[in-house]
Parts: C-alpha cells; sequence; structure tokens
C-alpha cells in the first residue's frame, strides 16, 4: 500500500536525508588511511578524494553520491509519494550530504547528488546537464565550470521543454545552492588559482 500519510512522508524525508548523509567520500579515504577533511581542499567529496586518492575511489564516490539523489527520487515515488514529494526527497538527500551529522554538519558541494536527483526527476533534463557539464569540464578542465554550468543548464532546459512550475523552480533552488557551495571555487577561478581537474593535492 503506498505510504502517503503526513507521517510516513516526514519519515521518508528524514530517511532521504540520512542516505545523503552517508559519508562515502569520508569512509573510503579513511579505508585508506585518509582524513580527506584534512587533505587537499578539505571537502568530503569526489573530486578531492580523485585528488587525494587517484581516479578510482574518486569515481567510486561520485557513483556513490550520485545514486544517493537517485535513490531518494525513485524511493519516494515508488512508496507513493507525489512527484512534487518524492523530489523533495532529492532535496533532502542533497542537504544531508552537504551537511552531514556524520561530519559535523559538514560535507561536499553535492554537486553528484544533485546530478542523481534531476536525473531521476526529469531524465531529459539530467542528460542535457550531463553533457553540457562534460563538455565544460573537457573545455576549461575546471570541474566547477562544470558544475556551475550545469546548474544553470538544467533550470533554462526545464524551461524550453516547458515543465511544471514546481520543478522550473526546484532546480532553481539547486542552481542557486550549487553557485554558493562554490564561492571560493569561483573567488579561486577569478583569480586564476583554481585547480584544474586530475591535478594533485598540494
Amino acid at each position: 500500500m503506498p505510504l502517503t500519510t503526513p507521517l510516513t512522508t516526514l519519515l521518508l524525508l528524514l530517511g532521504a536525508y540520512l542516505l545523503g548523509a552517508v559519508p562515502a567520500a569520508a569512509l573510503i579515504a579513511r579505508g585508506r588511511g585518509v582524513d580527506i577533511r584534512a587533505v587537499g581542499s578539505g571537502n568530503a567529496g569526489a573530486t578531492n578524494v580523485q585528488r587525494t586518492l587517484g581516479w578510482g575511489p574518486g569515481l567510486a564516490v561520485a557513483f556513490f553520491d550520485v545514486g544517493k539523489g537517485a535513490a531518494a527520487v525513485i524511493l519516494g515515488r515508488y512508496l507513493g509519494l507525489a512527484p512534487e514529494w518524492a523530489a523533495l526527497c532529492g532535496v533532502m538527500a542533497i542537504l544531508g550530504h552537504n551537511y552531514s551529522p556524520f561530519l559535523g554538519f559538514k560535507g561536499g558541494k553535492g554537486v553528484a547528488t544533485s546530478f542523481g536527483t534531476l536525473l531521476a526527476i526529469d531524465p531529459l533534463v539530467g542528460g542535457a546537464v550531463f553533457v553540457m557539464g562534460v563538455f565544460c569540464v573537457t573545455l576549461t578542465r575546471y570541474v566547477s565550470v562544470g558544475s556551475l554550468v550545469g546548474g544553470a543548464v538544467a533550470v533554462t532546459t526545464a524551461v524550453v521543454l516547458g515543465r511544471p512550475l514546481w520543478e522550473i523552480g526546484l532546480f532553481a533552488a539547486l542552481c542557486v545552492l550549487v553557485v554558493w557551495q562554490h564561492r571560493a571555487n569561483i573567488e579561486r577561478l577569478q583569480a586564476g588559482t583554481e585547480r584544474h581537474i586530475g591535478s594533485k593535492k598540494e
């Protein structure tokens, strides 16, 4: 039977937050004897893991973080939540990733989890974000540029495709969150000190 009562909806949102809070970057790095928050950028995300431990661990973290966002949305939908509420489960997973109680309410920047969320909400928009994000990273070699452009592409694509207002608004909110999480990167881009993808920790 679909779980659609206010209590079960609240429990699903809380569960999505805790799912998103699972710190794959910190756990994988710890397994290698590294505190990911004490090296590189200090960010508990896939890019810092890649720079610190290499492509294998970095990709493992990226796939896990994408999966958290997608799983939260898909599970909410499967259990009978309306599309808007299932999407909100994805948002809660992103917030869990960014502000994990397992890491003192700190975490990553939420790009991979955001991508998993919007891919589950709207695969066509997710596909557009992936293509443009990869193109920008390939062209500039800056992960931050691909992330920032991806947020803008999500909103633009949703508008062009005539998606519901709630979806456009949600993607716009995620875009703002991505920009906020990358404010230090934006400053480094302006100063010309942002590190390229594949560069190792200092």
